[in-house]
């Protein structure tokens, strides 16, 4: 890695900190005497994400229940709303912030008490708003009714409930009018919910969400202040790392599974877990979703406190329509990822591709192609580490195919025990390291 870039790595988040500490979002640190672990940041954390991976019809009138998973908690939350790919200012009549009854996973129902009113006041609009927006305005001091431009996101005031990790959120949201296509994330894996008539997104009970959907509408963020550690992973994907293949209602997705081991580590190293996989997406061209070049600001380097990112893109590109026929052009993109990344002081790990031998998309050039990938990402020094996906889930039998205890069915995708194979592959010091050299 060359000194300028480590310059940039350690000035970046430097100048961030003195950014958000003149509006009031640090305070002052003080440490008790014989503490050994530091002292959480008080920042934001990013603890869930869902990338705009399209638009839907709009259900004007209708109250939406997202239901969304934490990765790490905090003492207070924020969320971000999308009108990215909406092609009319979406008019929104009302936001609530609510903790969804535990041991309940299929219910629209709130804890008793637990319902906020998400407000906004204006400091969040902006695509790609970043660690310091809406983050100026205290809980409460904006309105409730707010209008997201078109291809803009929009982040709430500060929302005081104390969030869990591993926890599920609910964010209802209540769209008065039609403001046409609606910016959603197709595959949630979750079941969400819909009130068809009237502003239903302050009831507790969710006996009016008579319908459900196995989108996300709108939301697509929730960061947290006062997680025990500050900073963020995100994963950078398609469908496999969207979960396809898993099991719904579970959180089974190979970056939830991530969460699951870092909070096995001391909670002063735990960080957030963003997933910001599309199905379907590549990695150069739009098609499902805009190509993961188009949306990195948005979907990565403009979340709050991201640390480091892990990238697995590439299959789509390779077996689609058009193909990728030449290795260069996938590690040309590589490191532009890198190179975008590093000047944000953001750590990249570099995910090889996995087999899809028996897949029907599968031929023997395509295969070719994937092998010079991998072999470029594990020996041309593009990421700053590597996690060898494709060695840990391969048939050592039939390397071009997925072990068939990790298969669902179509030869490409995981089911629960390969989405934790994919997790465990992640090696944790290179999430948590202050930087991270090459490889």
């Amino acid at each position: 890695m060359s000194r300028a870039i480590m310059f940039r790595r350690l000035l970046v988040p430097l100048a961030t900190a003195l950014v958000l500490a003149s509006t009031g979002v640090i305070a002052e640190a003080r440490s008790a005497p014989g503490r050994t672990a530091p002292k959480p940041a008080r920042t934001w954390t990013g603890t869930w994400e869902a990338a705009a991976s399209g638009t839907a019809p709009a259900l004007p009138g209708a109250s939406i229940r997202n239901v969304v998973h934490t990765s790490v908690g905090g003492r207070a939350a924020r969320v971000r709303l999308s009108n990215r790919l909406g092609t009319r200012p979406l008019r929104l009549g009302s936001v609530t912030l609510a903790l969804q009854l535990p041991g309940a996973p299929g219910s629209p129902r709130a804890v008793a008490g637990s319902v906020r009113a998400v407000t906004f006041s204006g400091a969040g609009a902006g695509a790609g708003a970043g660690a310091g927006a809406g983050a100026g305005a205290g809980a409460g001091a904006g309105a409730g009714a707010v209008t997201v431009p078109v291809g803009r996101d929009l982040v709430s005031d500060p929302v005081p409930l104390r969030v869990p990790a591993d926890a599920n959120l609910l964010v209802s949201v209540h769209t008065p009018a039609d403001s046409g296509p609606a910016t959603y994330h197709r595959s949630a894996l979750q079941a969400n919910f819909v009130a068809p008539g009237g502003d239903r997104t302050a009831q507790e009970s969710g006996a009016a969400y008579t319908t459900r959907v196995g989108s996300w509408y709108y939301v697509t963020g929730v960061d947290v202040l006062g997680a025990s550690a500050a900073g963020s992973v995100v994963a950078l994907g398609d469908s496999i790392t969207d979960g396809t293949g898993s099991s719904s209602d579970a959180n089974h997705r190979w970056p939830d599974r991530l969460a699951a081991r870092l909070r096995g580590l001391p909670a002063h190293r735990r960080p957030g877990v963003l997933n910001a996989g599309i199905s379907g997406n590549r990695l150069l061209l739009d098609g499902r979703g805009p190509s993961a070049l188009t949306r990195l600001d948005t979907d990565v380097l403009s979340r709050a406190g991201v640390r480091s990112v892990i990238v697995l893109e590439g299959i789509n590109d390779i077996k689609g329509t058009p193909e990728q026929r030449d290795p260069r052009a996938l590690e040309d993109a590589y490191r532009l990822v890198v190179r975008r990344a590093h000047a944000r002081g953001i750590g990249v790990i570099g995910g090889t591709i996995t087999p899809y031998g028996g897949h029907g998309a599968y031929t023997p050039a395509r295969e070719a192609v994937r092998q010079a990938v991998n072999t470029a990402i594990r020996t041309h020094r593009i990421f700053d580490a590597v996690a060898d996906l494709d060695a840990a889930v391969r048939d050592p039998a039939r390397p071009n195919r997925i072990l068939p205890a990790y298969d669902p069915g179509d030869h490409l995708h995981f089911n629960d025990a390969g989405m934790r194979a994919l997790a465990d592959t992640i090696d944790l010091r290179t999430l948590t390291a202050k930087r991270l050299s090459p490889r």
